[in-house]
């Protein structure tokens, strides 16, 4: 199996940088935690954006969609923000015939306390697993796109 995984930033990829005492999006980080899980497939990585999703903008939104859907990959990991990663799920819902998983972290990936390694590997679970359609894994369960929601308040995606 090919996986293509678009990157466009949040938390999952966010680094602290002491001086400025703030985080800041950096590079990629789903490749390390690739190479780390020794995975047995292969992948490509393309970085699309990098900014925090509350950040992202239809612009930002439309670029994601018209490149996934002229990816010729059929199993697609889009690494998100949680906090409009339903938003950006809304607007896959109409490409048809791939799998399509958005995943994140409540924590910085870099965080040893980060769930973003459970969350990656999950994806792939369900990348493995799924029929064509747009799903979000997160917090130990994977969503149909359109039914689920982000708990603020208990730190995790729950069903609606």
């Amino acid at each position: 199996m090919f996986i293509q995984i678009f990157s466009t930033g949040g938390t999952i990829d966010k680094v602290y940088f002491d001086a400025l005492s703030e985080f800041q999006i950096g590079e990629p980080i789903i490749g390390e935690l690739l190479k780390d899980a020794r995975v047995g497939f292969d992948y490509a990585i393309e970085s699309l954006t990098r900014k925090d999703s509350l950040e992202l903008d239809d612009n930002d939104r439309e670029l994601i969609r018209s490149r996934v859907a002229a990816c010729p990959a059929d199993h697609i990991l889009i690494t998100h923000g949680t906090d409009t990663m339903t938003v950006t799920a809304a607007a896959l819902a109409d490409i048809e015939n791939k799998v399509i998983v958005l995943t994140g972290a409540m924590q910085p990936a870099r965080f040893r306390d980060s769930d973003a390694p459970f969350n990656v590997g999950l994806a792939i679970g369900a990348l493995n697993s799924c029929q064509p359609g747009v799903y979000i894994a997160m917090s130990g369960r994977v969503f149909a796109a359109d039914g689920v929601r982000k708990n603020r308040l208990a730190g995790k995606f729950e069903g609606v």
